[in-house]
């Protein structure tokens, strides 16, 4: 691994943000022949776990660093080749392996890009002890939002993990595992709520989570986790989420959210919109098309509007395929980083061996 170095105070950034374009350009040019639906190609192949990874403007890439991994230098990072990455937007930012502090960044997992070049990230507070959202400005790495969610919105112990942003009408929306819940956050003023105690947000018995054949325990009792993937319309106007340990994929009118509605009318506003796998990640496309990561066969799959649901994508590279994002073009992006070989899941040692990959396939035709 090549990690670029931070710019001192006296490096353009112009010149730093170039040599980061240029590298990663390489990474992400378009295949030299055409393309196929389930097409595979490793983007990066990096020492440290990627937790969610999201596409940026120019040819960019931004990740996270999972926070169930080995400690890391950076939370936040900008890959900038095919072994290289930095911190990102600088190292000051990050926490490392210091001590968390209000002005750094602790645990994020969750990121994305909206439509004004913003990169998003929730910060879970493992070790802070508070959830908070972190938005900078794709083009200068300035932040422009810090959001702290109320103790009653995110008490201690959450731990929410996903995220979808909506630009257009100024909101966030995240998952909480811990206390299975949605909350949503209005931009503007950080005003926060949570919807919770419905039986769509939780795991469901019948879908376990079974590896290369292997059950899979998480902190000691086999896996089941609650709501975790979710995603959003187009419009912003259908926000859908299912559990991680479920087979059902759910949607609600975000108006509902947004506007403060109880939770008994949210919870009779849920639809089932069709079937899912086990699945760590979720995305739709302006088509209606939702792509999830398949975690027990270890691979991609596709529920298109007709309500049929199909493989896309199956690799044995595909080790615990996490996140999964949508640029700009048809190329769908995952975080791979062997997850369930994390001390958490095997009650010991880190079974996990580098490289953690990033990867994207292609979906067959343009998707945002």
């Amino acid at each position: 691994m090549t990690a670029l170095p931070s710019p001192s105070r006296n490096a353009p950034l112009r010149a730093v943000l170039t040599t980061s374009m240029l590298a990663i350009a390489a990474v992400l040019a378009p295949p030299t022949q055409a393309a196929q639906p389930g097409d595979l190609e490793v983007v990066a192949e990096l020492p440290i776990r990627p937790g969610n990874v999201t596409p940026g403007p120019g040819g960019r890439l931004f990740a996270t660093v999972h926070p169930l991994g080995a400690p890391a230098s950076a939370q936040l990072i900008e890959i900038t080749g095919r072994d290289a990455y930095r911190p990102w937007p600088n190292v000051e930012l990050q926490r490392g392996t210091r001590p968390a502090s209000d002005d750094r960044i602790d645990t994020p997992l969750g990121i994305a890009l909206d439509g004004r070049g913003r990169v998003w990230i929730v910060d879970m507070g493992l070790n802070l002890g508070k959830t908070r959202l972190w938005a900078f400005d794709a083009a200068q790495g300035r932040r422009t939002h810090l959001i702290v969610l109320p103790p009653d919105v995110a008490p201690k112990g959450s731990f929410v993990q996903d995220l979808v942003v909506d630009d257009r009408h100024g909101w966030i929306f995240l998952a909480d595992i811990a206390n299975p819940g949605l909350i949503a956050v209005e931009m503007s003023t950080g005003k926060a709520r949570r919807f919770g105690g419905h039986p769509a947000l939780q795991a469901e018995p019948e879908a376990p989570m079974v590896i290369a054949g292997r059950p899979i325990q998480f902190q000691g009792k086999p896996a089941s986790v609650a709501v975790n993937p979710i995603s959003l319309s187009a419009d912003g106007e259908t926000l859908f989420f299912g559990a991680m340990n479920g087979k059902t994929w759910y949607a609600l009118p975000a108006q509902l959210l947004r506007d403060g509605a109880s939770d008994a009318r949210i919870g009779d506003a849920i639809r089932r919109v069709g079937p899912k796998p086990v699945s760590d990640g979720a995305a739709t496309d302006k088509r209606g098309r939702h792509f999830f990561t398949n975690l027990n066969e270890g691979g991609i799959d596709q529920l298109n509007p007709d309500d049929k649901l199909t493989p896309l994508a199956r690799d044995p590279r595909l080790d615990w395929p996490d996140s999964v994002h949508l640029g700009d073009s048809p190329w769908l992006y995952i975080s791979v980083n062997q997850l369930h070989k994390t001390p958490a899941f095997t009650g010991g040692a880190d079974e996990g061996r580098p490289p953690y990959r990033v990867m994207r396939v292609w979906t067959g035709e343009a998707s945002r």
